[in-house]
């Protein structure tokens, strides 16, 4: 399912994509183990043409094709390590998650580069059965500055903050 992202509009989209090489510059670029080395090679492009003129839903799918993301993977269980089946989602789950993930961290930049120093926290996603700590979230204000760090610093799922609140949590920002 798409997302909604409030502010993903050609004033947003450069703050994005300075965001993005911003990691890319600092070697600090989350780059996931479920992509195939097809999909490792393709995925600073993509992610670039995403964000520079598409969104997260055409992202998914560029990642879903070309064998971009290994049908298996290696998982430690006690005594050694097993293979399992990737799951079906696994493009989306990390395009929607670093498409994300990089919208807010450039909103946050757009937002302090026009004085508003807070952003409202919002369902983009819906999802069948919201975490309770993701409803808590709905409606309330963060500070763009602090956002913006932690994003930065905590790269993946975990921030300090909670947001984007992990995989699948159909939150993100909006100006308030």
């Amino acid at each position: 399912m798409i997302m909604l992202f409030e502010n993903l509009d050609e004033r947003t989209r450069p703050f994005i994509r300075a965001e993005v090489e911003l990691d890319i510059t600092n070697a600090k670029l989350y780059i996931s183990k479920r992509l195939s080395e097809n999909g490792g090679k393709d995925y600073v492009n993509l992610l670039k043409e995403a964000i520079t003129s598409y969104d997260e839903a055409w992202f998914a799918q560029q990642l879903s094709l070309n064998g971009r993301i290994n049908l298996t993977e290696e998982r430690k269980k006690q005594g050694g390590y097993t293979t399992v089946k990737i799951p079906e989602t696994a493009a989306e789950t990390l395009a929607e998650g670093e498409f994300n993930r990089f919208y807010i961290r450039g909103l946050c930049l757009r937002a302090l580069d026009e004085g508003i120093s807070d952003l409202e926290v919002y369902r983009a996603k819906p999802v069948i059965n919201p975490r309770p700590n993701s409803q808590a979230k709905i409606g309330t204000k963060v500070k763009a500055e602090k956002l913006l760090e932690d994003l930065r610093v905590n790269l993946g799922i975990d921030t300090a903050l909670g947001l984007p609140n992990g995989p699948n949590s159909g939150l993100s920002v909006k100006l308030s």
